[in-house]
């Protein structure tokens, strides 16, 4: 199956010939399907947050923040070509429709309008238009990632993606001045972010009395996965080589666990709002924070008392803990082990990484959502599951999926320290059985790709899960240009 050039070209990615055939492997029998036993819905796996709990856990985080260090999150490495996917049908082939015809009519009320017309030919017309915008004769925003776009405009400013995050940042993940962001985006992108960031950091800094502390990190080759034909033999390139890819934002574990924090924001680069309707998200992000602190005290607090004198007493706490707080209900035949038995689940399951999830309702939004499922070892958990783990020939599994309230958000706050003040090694934590395998081609030829388990998905199945309703208000991703036009990016 392999030659002996394969064996150096997997060496040099940094890639391990057991993890590739294992990869393979995946291919040939499949991930098995996630088992749902029920959607997490309000105060059946989701909490609701009343004004008066909102005041109490952010008081709690702006008590707690200047002891510990907050980090803010961002996956940025992903190119925009997707939002702009009718307006390059324009330019390559002439074809119109609704979008299009809206972007030409709105091209005004774009943040980005300024800097289109400084460049444009006089009297261009549409296409010529599009062309300036997308390509290497403009603007490039069509090869440039989201991160680096002007979204919204103020009356003396334009702001792309990336500076809405320092504002994020410098409103919660600010402890004494001091203000963590890390993004991760891919090589040939840094240098622009660099340049943008050297512009515009000294202005916000002075504006909101801070000092950023910015790091960038690469998705790394070595999570790379092998590429197969149809028939689940190594896809080569045109010149023999094996093919290679991108697997996925799963693959972004690897730097978060990278990261030192005691309390880390993760958030996608496209959700941000302007000034005039933020407040909500900083006040939920901190109301969660102090969420994630106040469970992560308890769980601390239950490993001591386990070191200390683990009685039966305290066990049943414990069993009450987990099923009606943390949302982890034990395998089959735990009330059939023995104290011994008992006690060392409990130090396996509090001995894990923490996270608080905001989800918002569900408006038929495609996307990941909160469930019950099955693990494993049997017990059953709080998960965030896409569509594509789900055995939709199943009418049972179907039936739950499409009965969520919630959707994901991609609005994760978490802690990836244990009691002793150690960082966690999250690889240990991931369901590596939750991957993904998708249908693409290359040069004209079919062939099946592998995405390993998405970040807030399989990468994070073994962390203990909370979920918090979180309002619409806080959810305003950026999927098509055009939805720069809602109200709440004007």
């Amino acid at each position: 199956m392999f030659l002996e050039k394969d064996f150096n070209q997997i060496h040099e990615l940094g890639i391990d010939l057991e993890t590739v055939s294992q990869q393979i492997n995946d291919f040939k029998e499949g991930f098995p399907f996630m088992q749902l036993q029920k959607a997490a819905t309000l105060n059946d796996g989701v909490i609701k947050l009343s004004n008066e709990e909102i005041e109490k856990y952010t008081a709690l985080y702006e008590k707690k923040v200047s002891k510990l260090t907050p980090l803010k999150f961002v996956p940025a490495s992903g190119a925009a070509t997707r939002m702009f996917k009718s307006l390059f049908s324009f330019l390559e082939e002439g074809k119109s429709d609704k979008s299009t015809d809206q972007f030409f009519d709105k091209l005004s009320d774009f943040a980005f309008a300024d800097d289109l017309k400084k460049i444009l030919p006089q009297d261009a017309d549409n296409k010529t238009i599009a062309d300036y915008y997308l390509t290497q004769k403009g603007l490039e925003y069509g090869t440039l990632p989201k991160g680096l776009l002007k979204f919204h405009q103020y009356e003396n400013e334009s702001r792309t993606a990336l500076e809405e995050h320092l504002v994020e940042g410098a409103n919660y993940a600010n402890n004494d001045g001091k203000v963590k962001l890390h993004f991760t985006v891919s090589p040939e992108h840094l240098s622009r972010f660099l340049k943008l960031l050297n512009k515009v950091v000294p202005n916000y800094e002075e504006k909101y009395n801070v000092k950023f502390d910015i790091s960038f990190s690469e998705q790394r080759r070595s999570t790379d996965t092998i590429a197969v034909n149809m028939d689940d033999t190594p896809f080569r390139e045109k010149e023999g080589s094996l093919l290679f890819r991108p697997a996925g934002h799963g693959a972004l574990l690897a730097n978060l666990n990278d990261i030192s924090a005691d309390i880390v924001f993760i958030k996608n680069i496209d959700n941000v709002v302007p000034d005039r309707i933020k407040q909500p998200t900083v006040a939920y992000k901190k109301a969660l924070a102090g969420v994630l602190l106040k469970y992560q005290d308890r769980i601390f607090d239950y490993q001591f008392q386990l070191k200390e004198w683990a009685s039966e007493p305290l066990l049943m706490e414990l069993s009450q803990f987990f099923e009606q707080e943390l949302c982890v209900l034990p395998p089959v035949g735990f009330m059939g082990m023995n104290h011994n038995e008992k006690v060392m689940y409990y130090q396996k399951k509090l001995n894990r990484p923490l996270r608080v999830c905001g989800v918002v309702p569900n408006t038929g939004e495609p996307g990941g959502g909160p469930f019950w499922c099955k693990n494993a070892d049997d017990s059953t958990s709080l998960q965030i599951v896409e569509s594509a783990q789900v055995d939709m020939n199943n009418e049972e599994q179907k039936t739950i999926f499409n009965n969520s309230t919630h959707f994901n958000p991609v609005d994760l706050i978490c802690s990836m320290k244990n009691y002793r003040n150690e960082k966690f090694d999250l690889m240990k934590y991931r369901d590596l059985k939750t991957g993904f395998v998708t249908q693409k081609s290359k040069d004209g030829k079919d062939l099946k790709a592998q995405e390993l388990p998405g970040l807030w998905n399989g990468s994070m199945a073994d962390w203990n899960t909370i979920f918090v309703e979180v309002p619409l208000i806080t959810f305003n991703p950026v999927k098509t240009v055009n939805d720069l036009l809602r109200d709440e990016h004007q």
